[in-house]
């Protein structure tokens, strides 16, 4: 049967929308149960789900469960202060504009508050009263209207730590264990027993676990929307372009099979895959469709289900409605930059003009786990519905899931992470499974030439796309949270103003920088843009890249930090201003929308029924997991919390092309002005989102000539996946690489020079030692333990300092620090560098020279230079 899809309804006009009742009714606190979809013939199983993403009205509570128990608690997403949030935006514009620019934004805003911005403001918050979010319809939609491919633009990807066990190391071994992992994480979130996130004791909204298995982004004629089936039983399981699938999972959502029974499909999937030769299985590999344009993946959809009698409807909603997706490739990438490719968007290979690399081995419209030949195993996920936090969680749960499932092998009384658990597979009658088929089938597609002439153009475009992009990794070892914690430092705010001062040192100048802050403390929260460069920042890089004394420049640092701490304390607080003001450009556009279609009696000029995107030119909203991926800080700094991704408009798409199609409406000068563009213009696209479950973390660039970076901030290193379109993405880690030893031997020298040994912390086991009762007193000196003199590290400090005497920084850095100086250009210019940045804005002179000083500059130049003898001709 033909694939149904909800087509997007016209919009009503705003009043309208504003006038309808709202019910009063309580926030849903668990998943809402979905409409049934008919059954397709091959799988009774199966059944698909479509839904709105910010609409819950059909939500009902369940009784009982832990996972949404926090949910009826969570305060709605608050609407920031229109003033504020106009104030903030002059503050993180200030620092990329000129001082023409920055007055003509300022022009701007003042001419937004005293003009249409109260009124407009009013509007979206009587818009929000009757829904969850004011943001969340906009946000979705910034998504699901996103026309490019979602491969390297959407989608970011979790590169897995191996398994501690070399023995599970193997591709199949590890597939099953992961795999039955993450079956026991979706029984968890399935029966509530999931506990839900805090943050410092505060509960975050779960709604997103909800979001994340049995989901699809499936594209239609007018936009993307996502079909869901809550009640999915199977995985897809993909090996060299190849589709299988077999149920998991019975009525009751309990695991019916055990790893070794995993293990025995999935080699049986393998041993399959490779009869047929991959160059041959190459040629029907479907999934490459799913990284093409999205209005030509609804019409190769269409094309897909209208032969009547055809396989492919039904092969395409087994695939729709699977769990999640495994692939398996049969490549071992040497290098993590490699790892990171694959898991982002897959190896290009060309053999005999065929393409055999692991990119045609991808779905990318669902959650994807990725695992190697040599195990190494990776997630590459659909970002509509879920953030970066989310899948963290998924992808540590099931990692650690994993080891304390090997533990129990050898201790039957190791703990686990589930509050209960399947029953064992093995000791149940089959019969209790229910009707299930845990047999692997394999998808036979029908290949009709139209459908053979799509797979190769969509790959020859995915292969133009892959090489167009560069990955490279980072994995600082010499230090990390510990060591940043003892300087005084937030972790976050460290590193990105790493991120400024690296891309400074090689350009010498700042750019628009973006990284999301999680906002789930509210009700259906995503998240917020923190912007990070400020005065500052441009102060601190400045400083340090000119010839100042350390202790200066660690104050520059200390300054520049905590001012990002600050911003993200706002932001996570839903207190930034790049959300607030594209609701409000988003429903300024509804408002014109809906005049010109009710004018012109037509769908809107776009072909789509949201606001704010304009066809397929506009990139999803700042901040939006869009292009900029995945995911970032939490409420304290830490690297827990992400969101992928700002993304803005690429340059050249103004605004104010959109005003042009109605004379009536005039574009709020806020959003026309050069502001708005360079705002959502992103050149350094970051992210923090890890733990030590996770090697590297990353995403495509947001613009042409920006970097996506995404990074994981440990205990004792730091790991950074920097992607670029070949903008020297090489250079800039080893760049990055030089700074962050640079300026671990400046906070040392700037210790020493205080006293303080770096890392000079007392321990908790050593604070007992400090003004404790016991050991003061008069009785104190006969106690046999407290005999000797104490060695707490400052006499080492002391007699360096002593030794040395007046040595020269250069000399003192020497006795204080291994590591190597600026590499590059370095310190070697930072005079020349000095004097560049004090002339900078400076009106010394007009430029021009007396006639006098004129005439003794060209008798000097007469002098200079090796005078050449003239030949006789």
């Amino acid at each position: 049967m033909p694939t149904q899809v909800r087509i997007f309804s016209v919009p009503r006009s705003l009043d309208e929308t504003l006038a309808t009742p709202v019910p009063t009714k309580a926030t849903p606190r668990s998943i809402p149960e979905y409409p049934v979809i008919p059954k397709p013939t091959i799988c009774p199983s199966l059944k698909a789900s479509r839904y709105t993403m910010s609409t819950c009205d059909d939500d009902k509570p369940k009784k009982g469960g832990v996972t949404f128990a926090h949910q009826d608690k969570l305060p709605k997403l608050p609407i920031p202060e229109l003033e504020s949030s106009c104030q903030r935006y002059l503050e993180a514009l200030k620092p990329l504009q000129s001082a023409r620019e920055h007055s003509e934004t300022k022009q701007a805003v003042q001419e937004f508050l005293s003009g249409e911005g109260p009124e407009l403001n009013e509007k979206l918050k009587r818009y929000a009263e009757g829904r969850t979010s004011y943001i969340e319809q906009f946000w979705y939609d910034s998504y699901l209207n996103f026309d490019n491919p979602v491969v390297l633009n959407l989608n970011p990807f979790f590169l897995l730590e191996d398994d501690p066990t070399p023995a599970r190391n193997n591709q199949v071994t590890r597939a099953a264990s992961l795999v039955v992992s993450a079956l026991e994480f979706v029984r968890a979130v399935r029966k509530e027993e999931l506990p839900p996130d805090t943050v410092k004791g505060v509960p975050l909204d779960m709604y997103q676990y909800s979001r994340l298995f049995g989901t699809a982004r499936v594209p239609t004629d007018a936009g993307c929307q996502i079909e869901q089936d809550p009640e999915s039983k199977h995985i897809i399981v993909m090996c060299h372009g190849q589709f299988y699938y077999f149920d998991v999972l019975d009525d009751n959502s309990d695991v019916i099979m055990t790893e070794k029974d995993l293990a025995i499909n999935l080699q049986t999937i393998v041993d399959d895959a490779t009869q047929t030769p991959i160059q041959e299985a190459a040629k029907g590999a479907l999934g490459v469709l799913s990284t093409e344009n999205r209005k030509v993946w609804s019409g190769l959809r269409d094309v897909l289900t209208r032969e009547k009698g055809s396989n492919n409807a039904d092969c395409l909603s087994i695939v729709d409605t699977a769990l999640f997706v495994v692939c398996l490739d049969y490549t071992e990438p040497a290098t993590a930059a490699a790892l990171c490719q694959n898991m982002l968007c897959g190896t290009s290979e060309i053999e005999k003009g065929v393409q055999i690399g692991t990119c045609t081995n991808r779905w990318y419209d669902k959650l994807q786990i990725i695992v190697c030949k040599n195990g190494s195993a990776g997630i590459n996920f659909e970002h509509t519905g879920v953030d970066g936090h989310t899948v963290l969680r998924f992808a540590s749960d099931v990692y650690t899931d994993t080891i304390l499932r090997f533990a129990r092998t050898i201790n039957g009384q190791a703990p686990t992470l589930w509050a209960s658990t399947s029953p064992d597979p093995s000791k149940r009658d089959p019969e209790s499974f229910g009707d299930v088929s845990t047999t692997p089938h394999k998808l036979e597609w029908d290949m009709i030439p139209e459908l053979r002439i799509a797979v190769r153009f969509a790959e020859t475009r995915l292969a133009d796309l892959i090489e167009q992009n560069e990955f490279q990794t980072l994995d600082f070892a010499s230090y990390g949270k510990n060591f940043i914690t003892s300087m005084g430092c937030s972790p976050d705010a460290f590193v990105q103003m790493a991120f400024q001062a690296a891309y400074y040192g090689l350009y010498g100048r700042v750019e628009c920088t973006y990284e999301p802050a999680m906002t789930k403390m509210y009700l259906h929260g995503r998240t917020e843009a923190i912007r990070t460069v400020s005065d500052e920042s441009v102060n601190f890089v400045q400083t340090f890249w000119a010839d100042n004394p350390a202790e200066q420049k660690v104050e520059a640092l200390r300054k520049a930090c905590q001012k990002h701490v600050t911003n993200t304390r706002d932001c996570a607080k839903a207190q930034g201003c790049d959300r607030h003001l594209y609701a409000l450009f988003c429903l300024w556009q509804r408002i014109v929308d809906d005049d010109h279609h009710s004018n012109h009696s037509g769908s809107s000029s776009n072909g789509y029924s949201s606001p704010g995107l304009d066809g397929g030119n506009y990139s999803p909203v700042a901040g939006s997991p869009g292009k900029e991926s995945v995911f970032s800080v939490s409420v304290d700094g830490d690297q827990n919390a992400l969101p992928r991704v700002a993304v803005g408009r690429e340059r050249g798409d103004s605004t104010t092309s959109r005003s042009q199609r109605d004379a009536n409406h005039h574009l709020p000068l806020i959003f026309a002005d050069s502001g708005w563009d360079k705002l959502n213009t992103t050149i350094l696209s970051t992210s923090n989102c890890g733990n030590p479950s996770l090697r590297q973390f990353g995403f495509g660039p947001v613009s042409g000539d920006g970097f996506g970076i995404g990074y994981i901030i440990k205990d004792d290193s730091i790991s950074i996946c920097v992607s670029s379109r070949h903008r020297q993405t090489k250079r800039f880690v080893d760049t990055l690489e030089s700074y962050l030893l640079e300026i671990r031997r400046i906070l040392r020298i700037t210790a020493a020079r205080n006293g303080t040994a770096v890392g000079s912390k007392l321990s908790r086991a050593r604070e007992i030692d400090v003004d404790h009762p016991k050991n003061t007193g008069a009785g104190a000196k006969h106690r046999p333990k407290l005999r000797g003199r104490l060695i707490t590290g400052s006499e080492v400090i002391k007699s360096q300092r002593s030794f040395a005497g007046s040595m020269s920084p250069t000399e003192e850095s020497m006795t204080m620090s291994e590591d190597d100086e600026l590499g590059g250009y370095g310190f070697f210019d930072a005079g020349m560098l000095l004097q560049a940045l004090k002339a900078r804005g400076e009106n010394l002179d007009n430029g021009e020279t007396k006639p006098s000083e004129r005439a003794a500059v060209q008798a000097r130049r007469r002098d200079v230079g090796k005078k050449l003898r003239l030949c006789d001709y």
